[in-house]
């Protein structure tokens, strides 16, 4: 596939193409691009991507359908008002009339451009509110995961497991082989397949946002609060990425999110081996109150 850079060329010097066959292979490239970008990965920003990453689960199944009915909403829309300037400035134009009308009220209109709009905000407002009330369902969730943002990495702590671990970005220099620029973390998220999973969300420091775009999650990370969202993540191992998208200091382009999700035999592997790795403090609190020997505690705080 040519490159879009000589295409152009193509274009602005018209070598051996006409405008014509030019244009028309420019465009096939272009969509193709877009395709391909968009069908490349389910959870990844593309070069050229012009729409929305792929859904993953039913909120953001539920979500991009919202977002594609209010597209064909806004468009018709669109088309309808452009056509109406176009018939009245064809119409009403001063050579097609000489003695303007002196009409200040037409009843019928007034009502139509009235009621015409509650209906469609009506139309728009029912699948709004079936997804918003779909997402405040976070009390049928299978696991909790906070999640605790900080100048600028993530925590995450699994409560019913006692592991909390940072994760921090990997810095360009240390990428390894299928990892992405600024998106590929040192510990990510790790969650079971086909899982619905709630998320506390809070924060130690300034506002953060966490923002999975496939997975339609976008919370925002206040110190001293703690708000709830969930997510189900759907069948299939897959790596979901995104970033906070609130401004939040120096290196806020710098701390990615990355969500693993992986097949149930899996994660439990990976959980048993995290326990072991990432046993978080409250994990360990309990254990120690109940010794009473201040060498064994000295040994443990080794």
């Amino acid at each position: 596939m040519p490159s879009l850079a000589n295409i152009l060329l193509d274009l602005k010097t018209g070598s051996r193409r006409t405008g014509v066959t030019a244009f028309t292979v420019a465009l096939s490239s272009f969509i193709g691009i877009v395709f391909a970008s968009n069908m490349a990965f389910a959870a990844v920003p593309q070069p050229w991507q012009i729409d929305l990453q792929p859904p993953a689960g039913s909120i953001a199944e539920m979500a991009t359908d919202l977002h594609n009915l209010l597209l064909v909403v806004i468009t018709a829309i669109t088309l309808f008002v452009l056509g109406l300037l176009i018939y009245v400035g064809v119409k009403f134009r001063a050579a097609a009339n000489p003695v303007p009308s002196r009409t200040s009220h037409n009843a019928v209109i007034e009502v139509l451009w009235t009621v015409i709009p509650v209906l469609i905000l009506v139309g728009i407002a029912i699948p709004s509110f079936r997804l918003l009330y779909y997402m405040d369902r976070t009390n049928e969730t299978d696991m909790v995961i906070k999640v605790t943002g900080n100048q600028w990495y993530w925590n995450y702590e699994y409560p019913d497991d006692g592991v909390a671990f940072d994760s921090y970005l990997i810095e360009e220099a240390d990428l390894q082989p299928g990892q992405i620029r600024l998106l590929s973390v040192d510990n990510p998220m790790v969650v079971p397949e086909n899982t619905r999973i709630k998320l506390l969300i809070t924060g130690n420091d300034v506002m953060h946002s966490f923002f999975v775009p496939s997975l339609a999650v976008q919370i925002y990370a206040f110190i001293g609060r703690t708000n709830e969202a969930w997510i189900d993540v759907p069948t299939g191992a897959n790596t979901y990425y995104g970033q906070c998208n609130q401004i939040c200091g120096i290196n806020h382009a710098y701390m990615p999110i990355e969500v693993k999700a992986l097949p149930k035999d899996e994660y439990a592997a990976w959980l048993a081996n995290a326990k072991q790795e990432f046993a978080s403090a409250d994990a360990v609190a309990p254990v120690i109150e109940n010794i009473t020997s201040e060498t064994t505690v000295l040994a443990l705080a080794k």
